[in-house]
C-alpha cells in the first residue's frame, strides 16, 4: 500500500483501511484553486481573493498531509514511480466527470529541470499525466513545456520568494502544442506559483484558457 506499506490484495491499489481512511477534499471549495474553505457562502478562498492567478481554475485530490504527504515524498524523491497508477487513478475518481465536461485539447505535465530528470529517472507529473490522457483521448505533451532555469526547492519558501523562484523557470517546448485549452498535472498545489508561472508562459504563447489538477 503506497500509504501504509503493507502487502496489498492482488489488483488493489491501496489496501481496504486507508481507503476508508483517506478522505478527498470536499465542498465547500475554492471555486479557482479548488482549496476547501469553511465559509459556505464564499465563492473564493482568502488567498484567491487577495492574489492573482494566471490559471483559470484548477482541482487537488486530496489534503497534503499524513499517509498522502509521506506518499507523495517517496513517490517523488524514492524511486516509487509505481505509486502513479493509486494517485492518478484518484485523480480520475476525484475529477474524471470535471475533465470531461470541460473538454481540454491537451495535457501537459509541469516539467522538471533536465539536472533533476537525470538524477531522478523520471518526471512524476507525466507518470500521472499520461494515464489521464489514455482515459479521455487527449494527447499528453511530456516536453509541452521546458523546465529551462534550475530552480531551488519552493518547500520551506515564502509566496514571494516562491514566485521569484519560479520567475522565467519555463518554455514551450514543442511546436505542435495546439494553444487552446490546456489541462496542467502536477504532484502538488500549495501557493499555486509553479503552476502560475506554467500558466502565464502558455497564456503568453496564446492560450485561451490553462486549468491545472495535482
Amino acid at each position: 500500500c503506497p500509504l501504509c506499506g503493507v502487502l496489498l490484495e492482488k489488483g488493489s491499489l491501496v489496501c481496504a483501511e486507508c481507503a476508508r481512511r483517506t478522505k478527498p477534499i470536499r465542498e465547500p471549495l475554492c471555486k479557482k484553486c479548488g482549496r476547501s474553505i469553511e465559509n459556505t457562502y464564499a465563492e473564493f478562498c482568502r488567498d484567491c481573493m487577495e492574489y492573482g492567478h494566471f490559471f483559470s481554475c484548477g482541482r487537488s485530490v486530496y489534503p497534503y498531509r499524513g499517509g498522502i504527504r509521506r506518499a507523495v515524498w517517496r513517490f517523488k524523491y524514492k524511486n516509487c514511480r509505481c505509486y502513479a497508477a493509486y494517485f492518478s487513478a484518484a485523480m480520475w475518481t476525484y475529477a474524471g466527470n470535471w475533465l470531461v465536461k470541460w473538454q481540454q485539447d491537451q495535457i501537459i505535465p509541469v516539467p522538471i529541470h533536465r539536472s533533476k530528470r537525470k538524477a531522478r529517472g523520471y518526471n512524476q507529473a507525466f507518470l500521472l499525466a499520461a494515464p489521464l490522457g489514455e482515459r479521455l483521448g487527449v494527447p499528453v505533451l511530456e516536453h509541452g513545456l521546458l523546465r529551462v532555469r534550475a530552480t531551488q526547492p519552493q518547500k520551506g519558501l515564502d509566496r514571494k520568494n516562491r514566485q521569484i523562484n519560479m520567475k522565467r523557470a519555463f518554455k514551450i517546448g514543442r511546436d505542435d502544442v495546439k494553444l487552446r485549452k490546456i489541462l496542467l498535472v502536477d504532484d502538488i498545489y500549495t501557493t499555486g506559483s509553479t503552476i502560475d508561472a506554467a500558466a502565464a508562459v502558455l497564456l503568453e504563447e496564446g492560450a485561451m484558457e490553462v486549468r491545472f489538477l495535482t
